[in-house]
């Protein structure tokens, strides 16, 4: 507590009062509390704009709670909703459409899925460029919706497991090596034409083979022979009539 002494005078006394020979004064004056108040103010201003920027921020990029955007966060992992862009590699285990609307994958160079191994190394590439498509692998398959291998490639063999090839160019197909086949034919009311132009053109089957014309000529025609030989049986036609032509 404090305590006040009180001074009392009787009349006609007179006292002195005790001067102050010390006077101590507390607090900030002059420039020092004018750079006080102006810092204080600066930093009232800093204050404001980083909460203005941050509301900004926030309504630009549409943050929520469950996510920043289209972006959203679930159990399952991420979903994004509407057209993204990507500026860097994406890397994800699984990616997947919504069952309503299909997956689209676009870019203004090239769209290249990388397989890489558990050293980080590729182990199969697919490029899809302006010009062409490109997979880098040791196998490429594609498969119907039963599992069934429809198309097979790798460095040895080529395997189309459908029911038919149908090659539809006015110039056919061109294979420079051999082809194993089990059966050959064109479409109906068109002719079929096996032509090798600068060498050998032979068949060759473990059970015979047959060659036969609905509505039609067969032709066969060389620059040198025409053999035709069987191993264990005999070469056999049963033509309603033969020509041949003595050439002179």
């Amino acid at each position: 507590m404090v305590r006040e002494q009180y001074t009392t005078t009787t009349p006609g006394t007179s006292l002195e009062r005790p001067k102050n020979e010390y006077v101590y004064k507390i607090g900030i004056y002059g420039w020092r509390k004018r750079c006080l108040y102006l810092f204080v103010l600066l930093l009232l201003i800093i204050l404001v704009v980083n909460f203005s920027l941050t509301i900004w921020i926030l309504k630009v990029m549409w943050f929520s709670p469950t996510g920043m955007g289209h972006l959203r966060v679930t159990k399952e992992g991420l979903r994004l909703e509407g057209e993204s862009e990507f500026l860097f590699p994406l890397y994800a285990k699984e990616i997947h459409s919504r069952v309503d609307s299909s997956l689209l994958l676009q870019s203004t160079h090239n769209v290249t899925v990388n397989a890489r191994n558990s050293n980080g190394e590729v182990t199969g590439r697919l490029n899809v460029g302006p010009k062409m498509v490109e997979f880098h692998g040791q196998q490429f398959q594609i498969n119907s919706k039963d599992g069934k291998p429809l198309f097979t490639v790798d460095e040895n063999e080529v395997v189309i497991g459908t029911d038919k090839l149908r090659v539809t160019g006015p110039e056919g197909a061109l294979f420079e090596h051999s082809v194993e086949t089990p059966l050959v034919k064109a479409e109906a009311f068109k002719q079929l034409r096996l032509e090798s132009p600068t060498r050998s053109l032979r068949m060759d089957a473990p059970r015979g083979i047959n060659i036969k014309a609905q509505a039609g000529n067969i032709e066969a025609l060389s620059q040198m022979d025409i053999k035709l030989h069987s191993s264990d049986g005999v070469v056999s036609t049963s033509p309603v009539s033969v020509n041949t032509v003595v050439l002179p």
